[in-house]
């Protein structure tokens, strides 16, 4: 899907299908693994308007998202009852708040000095979003853009067959070819559906922990 498609189902859908109403359990539970400072700057790529920035928040970290979709960012505000200042960046607006940046427009737009330094990435569901042939594109400018930041990547492997998308499966061996040259890459938790134990024909959801690797 491209970039007017995203745009056209944020536009048909008040809450899309992968809308989450409550924040993810999955970050609740693997938070720490960042490692974030309290006051730490944490980077929500493809956010839209998920309710894991309000609970990120509310653990006293400063967050920036960045969505493709004003309706979503309006919604994501109006959600969490603030008022944003707005500003007109060239090719990006940016909404801000004590505590809450994000920026509207394609997340290739954004550059490293726009974001400032970030400690930590979380990616929900923006690498499950993009085609094959976006994702290499896609990681190597999120490293750019972030300094190569720690990142949680919350992921999914389809148990029966690859299918069109999005959201995309992708599999381990893939995650090594787009995060092993940058990243130390470990898989942290793997469970099925409904945080049921997998099985060879469910889907199953992975969290993936990235550290950055020495030069």
């Amino acid at each position: 899907m491209d970039n007017s498609g995203w745009l056209g189902l944020w536009d048909r859908n008040a809450d899309p299908p992968f809308h989450w109403g409550v924040p993810n359990p999955l970050i609740r539970k693997h938070f720490t693994a960042l490692a974030l400072p309290k006051g730490g700057h944490v980077l929500v790529p493809l956010c839209g308007k998920s309710l894991d920035i309000g609970w990120l928040r509310s653990q006293g970290q400063r967050v920036t998202g960045i969505e493709l979709s004003r309706r979503a960012v309006d919604a994501l505000f109006a959600e969490l009852g603030i008022t944003p200042e707005i500003t007109s960046l060239g090719r990006l607006v940016r909404f801000s708040a004590p505590g809450l940046t994000v920026f509207v427009g394609d997340i290739f737009d954004v550059s490293r000095d726009d974001l400032g330094p970030v400690d930590a990435v979380y990616d929900r569901a923006a690498l499950i979003a993009l085609p094959p042939d976006v994702r290499p594109l896609y990681t190597a400018h999120l490293a750019a853009i972030t300094g190569r930041a720690r990142q949680l990547v919350l992921s999914f492997e389809d148990g029966r067959a690859p299918d069109d998308g999005p959201p995309f499966p992708v599999y381990a061996d893939e995650i090594d070819r787009l995060y092993g040259t940058t990243y130390g890459v470990t898989l942290i938790d793997t469970t099925g559906p409904d945080g049921n134990p997998a099985t060879d024909l469910s889907d199953v959801d992975t969290v993936w922990l990235m550290h950055p690797r020495q030069d």
